[in-house]
């Protein structure tokens, strides 16, 4: 029998009130939850890729509807169920009551002050936390605060950041960092603090796009922080723009890409190369009952989704930073590539996911839509629902891509992006032109989270069905 529990993330989720004894809760509401609770089973028996898992998702585990429906009211909220149903093999499948933001995040619209930052602790053990800016947002708080990439702060509102209260201290929607330096061994307050304020912000994932001339040569630098779809056109044109300038090498940046559209993906890979079209890009495995009607592998292409040509560079080898935090359609990218064109990846060991989900919300199955979705209530998931593996068969990262040549950014010298002087842009630069920047290595430091730690949709990789 699994542990029953509730994750941290679950917790995020729940609504106000949801753990009062259930008879302090009104009929309807317990009818609500029980139809969000059969939405819930439903989805995963028909959909999930780790049912096989769990035996009480096994088509024949219950005898009728009542003997299921018996066996979800024994658990007190959505939640509680969805976790407990989940395998223990599955890091990033999540369920949410309020699907409207949901949908808004997969356009890229968040609740945002503009400072993308890392919290790493403390170099002396001490458990205290401090953070490192590391892009900002146009148009934003942290923007119109003029913050900049490597500011480094360690307290919220007054107060010291450590490893139990970061996540409280930053959830407010107005908060005050206070400024530090740091010198690679000691933090030192600098008396300044700033004060942030979140508001509806739409990220254009395309954060640098840059054509760089070293040695007579034209070296393209993309830095792209997610797999928006809705941004496709916008990355199409930046393709184009590299082909105008004449690029013969290509740096793309996916140090902050937590990943996003699988279509995205791909097309992102059609453009940096372009003669492998309608070639397996990955291949897919479903769980058992959907794997003859539903697995289809996805193909390098020549067109973005709104029909347009792709450009294409036609390239044999491509470099690619990462990071820790380079999950799911950024692994895509490298492993999809790989049996194809020479693959460099520079920086950190990536996260490790290699699944992909879609939207379902409570409707009737196979279609799980969203025109016919249940109007007593707002929840939805994203269930892992198959695992991509690439032409040559890879698979099962969970350890993650390792990097052919390891770096880690340097917290007390980060660098402008974008930059030839930015250390791992440098260190990316010294494959293709060796002896251009010295090889430096830095300490290694231990980072507890970052501004998309809450974020429900980090490390996806998502399909439309």
């Amino acid at each position: 029998m699994k542990k029953f529990y509730i994750s941290i993330l679950a917790g995020l989720l729940l609504f106000p009130g949801c753990f009062e004894d259930f008879d302090d809760i009104p009929v309807s509401d317990l009818e609500i939850n029980l139809e969000i609770q059969n939405f819930i089973y439903r989805g995963l028996n028909y959909f999930y890729l780790y049912k096989a898992d769990t035996p009480e998702l096994a088509n024949d585990a219950f005898l009728s509807n009542e003997d299921r429906n018996s066996f979800l009211e024994g658990y007190e909220s959505p939640e509680a169920l969805f976790e407990y149903l989940k395998s223990d093999q599955d890091r990033f499948s999540f369920l949410t009551n309020d699907y409207v933001s949901l949908e808004n995040r997969l356009s890229g619209v968040t609740l945002n002050n503009g400072m993308e930052f890392g919290l790493v602790f403390y170099p002396d053990g001490s458990g205290k936390v401090f953070g490192y800016v590391r892009y900002v947002l146009p148009n934003s708080s942290a923007a119109n605060n003029a913050l900049q990439r490597g500011y480094i702060f360690n307290t919220i509102d007054g107060q010291q950041l450590d490893e139990f209260n970061y996540n409280d201290l930053l959830a407010p929607d107005t908060y005050s960092i206070g400024l530090a330096t740091f010198d690679g061994v000691t933090i030192t307050p600098t008396g300044t603090s700033i004060e942030l304020t979140k508001s509806q912000i739409t990220e254009n994932p395309i954060h640098i796009a840059t054509t760089l001339t070293i040695e007579g040569q034209k070296v393209g630098y993309l830095m792209y922080n997610a797999f928006t779809r809705d941004f496709d056109p916008e990355l199409n044109a930046v393709f184009a723009e590299f082909k105008n300038q004449g690029v013969e090498h290509l740096i793309v940046d996916l140090r902050y890409n937590g990943g996003g559209s699988v279509e995205t993906a791909v097309d992102l890979s059609s453009m940096i190369t372009g003669q492998f079209n309608s070639q397996v890009f990955y291949t897919e495995q479903w769980n058992q009952d959907r794997q003859a009607q539903y697995a289809s592998p996805g193909l390098f292409n020549s067109e973005i989704s709104n029909g347009d040509l792709i450009n294409s560079l036609n390239l044999d080898q491509v470099y690619i930073i990462t990071s820790a935090r380079s999950a799911s359609a950024s692994e895509l990218v490298i492993n999809g590539l790989a049996p194809y064109i020479t693959v460099t990846q520079v920086g950190d060991t990536t996260t490790g996911k290699f699944q992909a989900s879609f939207l379902l919300y409570d409707a009737p199955a196979p279609n799980f839509n969203r025109s016919q979705a249940n109007l007593n209530h707002t929840y939805a998931m994203l269930p892992l629902v198959f695992k991509t593996a690439n032409a040559a068969g890879n698979t099962d990262y969970v350890d993650g891509l390792i990097p052919d040549i390891e770096q880690k950014e340097n917290y007390a010298n980060l660098g402008q992006l974008g930059t030839i002087t930015e250390p791992l842009l440098a260190e990316t630069l010294n494959q293709i032109f060796p002896g251009l920047a010295p090889t430096t290595v830095f300490d290694s430091f231990t980072e507890i989270g970052d501004s998309n730690s809450n974020n429900i949709l980090e490390g996806i990789m998502f399909i439309d069905k």
